[in-house]
């Protein structure tokens, strides 16, 4: 094995088992895109009680930054995302996660925006996170990293708009985790945004998906790699683990027609059944597909802390119990988005914070999108989603005298 290069499977077998180079490690340590460090006199009070000191942020930003500073558009990521919305990813080559909904004369377009969107706290691409490293032991935090929420999360981001200089965002724009992410800068910091783009998310999470994660993360902490959360020591990770938490999150982003349409009952490289425990069937060789490469990219802590901060996320019970107080005093507009074949965070969920911003006389569009993608069809090609974003944005920059290209005001 190579000097740059750890095993993920020292006993070198299973579906999982591969050589893993260092370029995920190096995004942890010196991330390929822009980072503001806080330093230890300014401390990132947590949710937990505890005090998060020296702390990074890392980002990307796209198009330029109006002298007003009044064209400003955040875009919270998902938990498996990252900040490169748009630039292809430095450890897996692909295009940016939203590609198909930011850039040049797209939906949200960088001629007319300045997008900036940052890696989360907690995660593993260059923010301070469990795989970063611990100033105290100058180790990888492990298990000692604090246990962090979504409002955490958004408050690393505030220091980075503020570091920024921006006073006010056109608005916040992000699915699912991304969308908890957008509910808590709207119930937390009203006066921050003019805008807010909730899309196929939640105000709070089920007991299902709770149920879900907790799946995910027996599975990474079952592996015997994971060694207590302490495998950087080892140079080791727990591979099979968090890829078969990958493989089991994934079928929950899918809708049930979407998976017959694509693979029914297919077998995979073969005529005939196998008789044997192989990838028989074609779904069965896409979710292995899923979860091989998912470890490539992704640290198993980092997804233990993420899910866990989902699973916490309840804007109603951090109100009274009354949903309607997260958005009372708010003046943003707002436009929330769903999609008829996501069963994750199903329509009934952006419903009930239509009602409560319904209830404090907000200004809310609401719109349901006819898709059979599942809840993976806020970043896939759904031409109404783009028409919707595009129009809700465009409407909203004009009300604010924001020019399009080539406009004057």
């Amino acid at each position: 094995m190579s000097s740059n290069e750890i095993s993920a499977d020292p006993a070198g077998t299973g579906p999982f088992a591969r050589p893993v180079a260092d370029a995920r490690h190096n995004e942890v340590v010196s991330p390929s895109s822009l980072v503001v460090h806080f330093p230890a006199s300014e401390p990132l009070k947590l949710d937990c009680e505890q005090e998060l000191a020296p702390f990074a942020v890392a980002y990307q930003t796209y198009g330029t930054l109006n002298a007003e500073k009044s064209n400003a558009i955040l875009i919270c990521h998902a938990l498996t995302g990252d900040q490169h919305v748009h630039n292809r990813h430095p450890v897996t080559g692909k295009e940016g996660w939203w590609d198909t909904l930011v850039g040049p004369g797209k939906p949200v377009d960088t001629n007319r925006f300045f997008v900036i969107c940052s890696n989360i706290l907690g995660g593993c691409m260059g923010t301070t996170g469990p795989a970063s490293f611990n100033p105290a032991t100058r180790r990888p935090y492990g298990l000692d990293f604090p246990v962090i929420t979504i409002a955490d999360m958004v408050r690393a981001q505030v220091r980075l708009v503020d570091h920024l200089g921006i006073k006010q965002l056109f608005s916040v724009i992000g699915g699912s985790m991304g969308g908890m992410q957008v509910l808590e800068w709207a119930a937390s910091y009203k006066d921050r945004l003019l805008t807010a783009i909730p899309i196929a998310t939640a105000a709070t999470h089920s007991a299902q998906n709770i149920a879900f994660h907790e799946v995910g993360r027996q599975a990474v902490m079952a592996d015997p790699n994971w060694r207590e959360g302490n495998y950087h020591a080892f140079a080791t990770r727990p591979s099979a683990g968090l890829a078969v938490a990958r493989m089991a999150a994934h079928i929950t982003y899918l809708s049930e027609k979407a998976l017959q349409d694509k693979f029914g009952r297919g077998l995979q490289d073969r005529t005939a059944r196998s008789f044997s425990f192989d990838a028989d069937f074609k779904i069965e060789s896409y979710l292995r597909h899923q979860g091989s490469t998912f470890v490539d990219r992704f640290d198993a802590n980092s997804y233990l802390y993420i899910t866990r901060a989902m699973d916490y996320f309840d804007l109603e019970a951090a109100h009274g119990g009354k949903l309607a107080n997260a958005f009372r005093g708010t003046t943003a507009q707002f436009c929330v988005v769903s999609f008829t074949s996501d069963w994750l965070y199903p329509t009934r969920d952006s419903k009930e914070i239509v009602k409560a911003l319904n209830a404090v006389a907000a200004n809310v569009s609401f719109v349901e999108i006819e898709s059979d993608k599942g809840h993976d069809a806020f970043l896939l090609e759904e031409p109404e989603f783009f028409a919707t974003i595009r129009g809700f944005v465009n409407a909203a920059a004009a009300k604010h005298g924001l020019a399009a290209p080539g406009e004057l005001v």
